[in-house]
């Protein structure tokens, strides 16, 4: 079966595979970048990269409405946890488990991780997820980069969902030397032009992928799907 990947705006998607949905950093009704609110969304799991408000803040409704499981580090599972969310598995940074869609593991993210209410929100992260029907995503998280991304390319990535707006995270040109590190088939860009401090230009960007590395992009908008057969 084929895997779909939606993009939400901002750091938000959701991937389909074998009639599973794994949201991702649910950001939904105060993101300008989305037209669909939370209540709109269905999901089986919730993947958490850290506990900053623009990755999280409608992950706790969500996953009460849905009974979706929350997979994220321990301290973000115990927060939503004391929220009300009682289906939460926690991880850690190098720590994988085996799960109905296929393997996730938290891999290593260069940020911060302050919970919405000023709580600590332990170590950021992003994920590596090799699902059942053999495709490979990495989603980065919100990170700057690191040398260790050289180790993801023995895993063969299909897509990287990398952050690229700089200020905060990865900017193009380190998201460049990220991509060359990878090296994915697929690279789809996020954590851009919500807001002024992390403005770019994505299209830019997009051809220097082309250009100097050995992977396409695909620049989505809010609400479009990438395909995987």
């Amino acid at each position: 079966m084929s895997v779909k990947i939606t993009f939400y705006g901002h750091s938000t998607f959701m991937i389909e595979s074998d009639d599973i949905k794994i949201l991702i950093d649910p950001f939904f009704d105060e993101n300008p970048m989305c037209h669909v609110k939370a209540e709109e969304v269905e999901a089986d799991y919730i993947l958490v990269s850290h506990g900053h408000f623009d990755h999280i803040a409608d992950a706790a409704s969500i996953a009460k409405r849905t009974g979706a499981q929350v997979i994220s580090n321990f301290e973000i599972v115990s927060w939503l946890g004391n929220q009300g969310v009682e289906n939460g598995h926690p991880l850690h940074i190098g720590g994988g488990n085996q799960f109905k869609f296929g393997r996730c593991k938290m891999t290593i993210a260069h940020h911060g991780s302050m919970l919405p209410d000023g709580s600590y929100g332990g170590n950021p992260g992003g994920f590596l997820l090799k699902l059942n029907n053999g495709k490979t995503i990495y989603y980065s998280g919100d990170t700057g980069l690191t040398y260790d991304m050289k180790w993801l390319a023995d895993d063969d990535v299909d897509v990287a969902l990398l952050c690229v707006g700089d200020n905060f995270t990865m900017g193009p040109d380190d998201a460049i030397k990220a991509v060359k590190l990878i090296q994915p088939k697929v690279v789809v860009p996020d954590h851009y032009n919500t807001w002024p401090y992390i403005e770019i230009d994505v299209d830019a960007f997009a051809q220097r992928v082309v250009s100097e590395t050995e992977a396409t992009c695909k620049v989505m908008q809010s609400g479009e799907i990438l395909e995987l057969d």
